[in-house]
């Protein structure tokens, strides 16, 4: 949690002096008001509130024994990694701009910075006469060349610590790999070996739930089921997450498309690194390749699938799920039928979501109401829009304007008609491509659209 402690009577350095104002010259000789700044360091967090309380008191201790003007107190628990990441350090930048204080007190100079986009905001303040002194543990820097010299010096040895911290951090994770240990949470089916030490933390299977992720693989491959037929059977078995929640439909896919339980791993993700695992494997290599070739069998659009003008496009107000359409055929007695199309929730994330169809016709109608609504520089701005009004603009220039009197003025396009035109008549990429200048969700509720 990032505090700033601010005193009771905070310090105000007087505007003028006998009634006269502060010219530079004098202004020196008024004493510094420091702000006490503290910062945790690259500890534990137990130890790094400890580190800041101590800081403090050190500090404290400092200024009481130099007789220093202390007018601010802050603390701060993000790191200075990088920078304009901290709250606490932006607001004290922009109040020693502001002249609330002209100097810093703080531990050591790292505390301060650790990158070089916050270091040179320091030393621009120190340019610009607003920082006076920064005083550290046993140093001072004031604004003269050699001591803001020293002070971008340690800062960014501070820097370069940081930098090769991190080359060790992936060396160390790259080795880890090669042994065979992934440096991430365990998928569902394992959990860790808290005997073994820490760092090299191994997994183990987990006696409930890897016997059930092998059946699921199982199943895929020598039943054919689908991963709907899969959610379905773990909702009637009651198998539960580690967090004991339901396997969602999609989890249930990662699951089957992770080589992690034959043993294998990709790290980092979609780097093309592979590694051998040190763990046991839940299932076959041959198993997992046959469930692959298994899932690619039936594609994601069966060929002949019929795809409707706004499939895909909405999104259920009642669950969170898409919005798919289907074709219903109502033959009459005397023997005509006609064609409905209706949309629907997909019921992916409730498989019992009770919002109601809305006819295709319904549905454009409400669509057109939109267009009508909505500020017409989002219509001109459309690329489509703006190329069928420039293409016609110079076929009625270049051709209709030797076919027609001077006194006659050549018809303009309407922006928003010729919209609605394309939502009515325009093919299915035109109406997809037109919906796109919303900028919004289109949300399905109670057979009523909106935009979110």
């Amino acid at each position: 949690m990032d505090v700033s402690y601010t005193n009771t009577t905070p310090i105000v350095l007087p505007q003028v002096i006998g009634g006269k104002p502060v010219n530079k010259a004098e202004a020196k000789e008024l004493p510094v008001r420091y702000c006490l700044y503290a910062r945790k360091s690259s500890e534990d967090d137990e130890r790094q509130a400890l580190s800041i309380d101590s800081q403090i008191k050190e500090m404290l201790e400092q200024a009481q024994k130099e007789n220093l003007l202390i007018a601010d107190i802050r603390k701060e628990s993000h790191s200075a990694k990088q920078s304009s990441q901290r709250p606490v350090f932006n607001q004290l930048i922009k109040d020693l701009a502001a002249k609330k204080f002209d100097g810093i007190l703080s531990w050591a100079p790292d505390r301060l910075s650790r990158n070089a986009g916050d270091l040179g905001s320091v030393v621009d303040l120190m340019d610009n006469g607003c920082l006076r002194e920064i005083r550290t543990h046993g140093q001072r820097f004031s604004n003269s060349p050699n001591e803001k010299f020293l002070l971008m010096i340690l800062c960014s040895q501070a820097k370069l610590e940081n930098d090769h911290r991190g080359e060790n951090v992936k060396r160390g994770m790259k080795a880890k790999c090669e042994m065979g240990y992934r440096p991430t949470k365990a998928p569902l089916g394992y959990e860790p070996d808290l005997t073994s030490p820490r760092g090299m933390r191994t997994i183990v299977l987990d006696p409930v739930r890897a016997p059930v992720i092998k059946e699921v693989f199982e199943k895929v491959y020598f039943n054919g089921w689908s991963g709907r037929d899969i959610y379905h059977w773990l909702i009637d078995k009651g198998f539960q997450t580690r967090s004991g929640k339901i396997m969602t439909l999609s989890s249930i896919y990662r699951t089957l498309n992770n080589p992690y339980y034959c043993g294998i791993y990709e790290y980092p993700k979609n780097s093309g690194v592979w590694y051998t695992a040190h763990h046991e494997p839940i299932i076959s290599r041959q198993l997992f390749e046959d469930v692959q070739e298994r899932l690619a069998v039936v594609p994601k659009s069966q060929p002949g699938t019929i795809e409707f003008n706004f499939n895909r496009l909405l999104t259920c107000g009642y669950c969170g799920s898409g919005v798919t359409a289907e074709r219903k055929i109502k033959k009459f007695k005397n023997g005509t039928s006609r064609v409905y199309i209706y949309y629907h929730c997909t019921q992916a994330r409730n498989l019992v979501c009770k919002n109601p169809y809305i006819r295709e016709d319904e549905l454009l109608g409400q669509l057109l109401e939109i267009i009508d609504h909505i500020p017409i520089e989002r219509i001109e701005a459309h690329e489509r829009i703006r190329q069928e009004v420039y293409r016609y603009q110079n076929f009625t220039q270049g051709v209709l304007n030797s076919a027609i009197s001077k006194d006659m003025m050549l018809p303009q396009i309407n922006p928003r008609e010729f919209a609605k035109y394309l939502l009515k008549n325009g093919t299915k990429e035109e109406k997809r491509e037109l919906l796109s200048c919303l900028n919004a969700k289109i949300i399905l509720n109670d057979r009523k659209i909106s935009l979110r």
